[in-house]
């Protein structure tokens, strides 16, 4: 750790641990309480720039599930892209539906299930508020020159190859 920087949450929280818990091995809190903390900052604030458009995260992950397929897909393909439940998934899909951002199509191989798409509103929608989406990773980024960003990348896919379930 650089001694000169002023320390974050994590080195607050790494410190008083070791203080209560001498000898604990807590560096693991190194990396994953940072990237804890940096996921549930970003994600408030992803919320709070959303409210303008009157959508959640949970919604907004739905809409840019959508817009990555290259094709309509089934709520339980949105709901493995999403790590959303089942339920909400299908709370959320009803919202996005009833705003006429979504809609559903019925599938022709299996008439029991239903496929989702964005409608051109949710494409709108989708256009517009991802740029913002990006220019905020940006900011966040923006301490990191191109070499270090490459860098924490090729890293952090090594962690989330080790978390994600197989298969």
């Amino acid at each position: 750790m650089d001694t000169d920087a002023p320390g974050d949450f994590v080195d607050r929280a790494r410190a008083g641990w070791e203080k209560t818990r001498p000898g604990l091995d807590v560096s693991s809190i190194e990396v994953m309480g940072r990237i804890s903390r940096i996921a549930a900052l970003a994600s408030q604030r992803v919320e709070r720039d959303l409210a303008s458009a009157a959508i959640s995260r949970a919604e907004f992950d739905v809409l840019c599930t959508l817009a990555r397929s290259d094709r309509p897909l089934r709520a339980s393909e949105v709901t493995a892209a999403t790590m959303l439940s089942g339920a909400s998934t299908t709370k959320n899909v009803d919202r996005l539906a009833g705003r006429g951002l979504v809609e559903r199509l019925p599938w022709e191989r299996d008439g029991r299930v239903v496929l989702m798409r964005l409608t051109p509103l949710g494409v709108d929608l989708v256009d517009r508020e991802f740029l913002h989406f990006l220019d905020r990773e940006r900011e966040l980024l923006a301490g990191l020159d191109a070499a270090e960003r490459t860098q924490l990348a090729v890293l952090l896919r090594k962690v989330a190859v080790r978390a994600e379930p197989a298969g």
